[in-house]
């Protein structure tokens, strides 16, 4: 598996990016994840109802291919994309749902904070709160989109939307968990971390 660091990237080049990696692979192409931040946007799931994004606050909503409803990225995020080919690892969809979700819990219990799923609302959550989202998208057995975790980012602009069409919906980060924290430097550590999480859940080798 490659492991890509891209750093602060558009979301729009990105998505289109994936795409395009996705319908030019092979039975022998190497799996990759990608990890990355982006500038404020909201991404509007296939099945999103626009009645979600609750106002306008200017941050641009971008209409995708993934499952699930509206979500909102942002820098101080940790994104990690996971271009997968699921047919050659023998894992059902639910079973890399499970496998991305258990490597962002073990993640956090290297920090010392407990995580866990919540039933019925797919993701990774401190107490009530939501810590971590995710949204796939399988094309000819190989998937595409992933996860994001909030890591150290101003969590505002979730008040304008219903987080993956749960209204109300707290969401937490990283930082708000931990007594002590190192800025920026400690989100490009947490990024590479849940990568290789990622990696070991999916019993590839980086």
């Amino acid at each position: 598996m490659i492991i890509k660091s891209l750093g602060r990237v558009d979301y729009e080049n990105t998505f289109a990016a994936m795409q395009e990696f996705t319908a030019t692979r092979d039975a022998d192409t190497p799996d990759e994840l990608w990890i990355c931040e982006h500038p404020p946007v909201f991404t509007q799931g296939l099945s999103g109802k626009p009645e979600h994004l609750l106002r306008d606050i200017g941050i641009p909503v971008v209409q995708i291919d993934r499952g699930g409803q509206i979500t909102y990225h942002g820098p101080g995020q940790v994104v990690v994309y996971l271009l997968f080919d699921l047919r050659r690892c023998e894992i059902t969809v639910r079973g890399l749902v499970n496998r991305i979700e258990q490597a962002v819990i073990d993640l956090l219990a290297g920090y010392g904070v407990s995580a866990a799923r919540l039933a019925g609302a797919p993701g990774v959550y401190v107490g009530d709160a939501k810590i971590a989202a995710l949204g796939l998208r399988i094309k000819h057995g190989c998937s595409y989109h992933g996860v994001s975790l909030n890591v150290d980012m101003d969590l505002a602009p979730y008040a304008a939307i219903n987080p993956c069409g749960y209204e109300g919906m707290a969401v937490t980060q990283l930082r708000e968990c931990l007594p002590q924290w190192r800025g920026a430097e400690e989100t490009a550590i947490v990024g590479k971390a849940l990568a290789e999480q990622l990696a070991r859940q999916l019993d590839e080798t980086i």
